[in-house]
């Protein structure tokens, strides 16, 4: 079995050392159900398939003006915590550049952030572990760090609620703030938290978090993943998700298109990037390119191959990265220039936006530095490609592999034959406000 010694980052309050709580009755205003008796928070029940242009309609209980936009309610909420003091440092003093370059990666310096954690033992070789109420996880959190509830509606329009009991025998699903961001608007989408489900990714929850982009409706608001064995700290099943008003270089990577699923979905690999990645979009709607990667991560996940997700362009496009970085650290693998980094290699960074510790690092990132970094999570060629069958495989789209294979086989030996090559995805101006609703009162 390997182990290797992890210090995670705080992302609660309450997040401590277990063994030092020794008082009967928390009495620290938790979701445990001590405390959970009575607790209410706003709700915000998004139609059953985001899009533009939807009407929101308020419950006639509300008493406050409503939100427009999700993004308002994200951001109202992360600064109201930011001015009660709940984060444990201000990340909008942390400092941050482009590194020059053809891909822009981001340095950001957080130096706190590594601070005030508790040292504890993780499992790097194996991505499926069961929930163990003994550890921290989501329910210890205090209510003060949740914003709201969250919920992809079974209706055609938005309804927003502005305070309601949160219904234990339905496991809401809830965002809450980061303690630690990353960035401003830094949250956390913890489905259906009261089941207490591992870290795994399962159908319903994935949906949930393409439902929370396609809503958002800011191509700079991006959700992110990382399986256990890919940085995950937790066993609790959650997403993240924050705002940073440039596209990330994993973003502007060219790729080349491998497959189409009968639904629609397009299956490309990047190209010329550090770590070696598949990129889903397209689909006859958001069920389906959503089921399609679910079914990928199932599948990873079921054959212990960990990886990290990131959710891009409102929802439309899904990069899916396996990883090999924890498992090269524990076997001695890595080289000891990248070790004193400190850095682990998570969705953010594999997407190109680095969090570096130290000083030192900050003022000598290069693009060179980043590649160098990035490239130590990557799977080898050879490893990529059988990843790449078996996930094929599970999706039902192994025949058009073989034909694919086929065809490069004849290119290799016909210079004329060309493949198919996408170039860079560029998002239009930062939306500033979201989607423009109309508010409705229910009568």
């Amino acid at each position: 079995m390997l182990k290797i010694k992890r210090v995670p980052t705080v992302v609660s309050n309450y997040q401590k050392d277990e063994a030092s709580d020794e008082s009967v009755g928390c009495g620290r205003n938790c979701l445990g159900a001590c405390c959970l008796n009575g607790a209410r928070l706003p709700l915000y029940a998004c139609k059953k398939d985001s899009g533009s242009g939807e009407k929101l309609v308020i419950s006639r209980e509300a008493r406050e003006p409503p939100v427009a936009f999700l993004e308002s309610l994200v951001l109202g909420e992360w600064e109201d915590r930011f001015q009660r003091g709940l984060f444990r440092y201000d990340v909008t003093a942390c400092e941050t550049k482009v590194i020059p370059g053809k891909y822009g990666f981001v340095a950001q310096l957080n130096e706190g952030r590594h601070l005030k954690k508790r040292p504890t033992e993780f499992r790097v070789d194996k991505v499926l572990q069961s929930f163990d109420a003994n550890k921290f996880n989501f329910t210890k959190v205090g209510q003060e760090e949740l914003l709201f509830q969250f919920e992809a509606g079974e209706d055609s329009q938005v309804q927003f609620f502005p305070c309601m009991p949160l219904d234990a025998d339905n496991s809401p699903s809830v965002v809450a703030i980061n303690v630690s961001p990353i960035e401003y608007g830094h949250v956390l989408l913890i489905p259906r938290f009261l089941d207490c489900l591992p870290q795994r990714i399962d159908h319903k929850s994935l949906s949930l978090a393409l439902h929370m982009a396609a809503e958002a409706a800011n191509p700079y608001f991006r959700l992110g993943y990382n399986s256990l064995g890919a940085f995950a700290t937790i066993n609790h099943l959650h997403f993240q998700a924050y705002y940073l008003a440039i596209p990330f270089p994993i973003e502007k990577a060219p790729s080349k298109k491998m497959i189409t699923t009968v639904s629609g979905v397009k299956i490309s690999e990047l190209l010329s990037y550090p770590v070696r990645s598949l990129v889903f979009e397209g689909g006859s709607s958001m069920r389906e390119l959503s089921d399609t990667v679910s079914d990928a991560c199932v599948c990873l996940q079921n054959n212990n191959i960990p990886f990290n997700i990131l959710i891009s362009d409102c929802g439309r496009q899904i990069f899916l990265m396996p990883q090999c970085y924890a498992e090269k650290q524990a076997l001695g693998e890595v080289s000891p220039e990248v070790l004193e980094t400190q850095v682990n290699p998570a969705v953010w960074e594999i997407s190109g936006h680095m969090v570096l510790k130290r000083k030192e690092d900050y003022e000598g990132a290069s693009e060179e530095n980043a590649w160098r970094l990035l490239a130590e999570a990557s799977l080898s060629e050879e490893r990529f490609k059988e990843v790449n069958a078996i996930i094929f495989e599970a999706i039902g789209c192994s025949n058009q592999v073989e034909e694919l294979e086929g065809i490069l086989v004849q290119q290799q030996h016909n210079p004329s034959g060309s493949v198919d090559h996408t170039g860079n995805r560029t998002h239009g101006d930062l939306i500033a406000n979201g989607t423009a609703c109309e508010c409705l009162v229910l009568q």
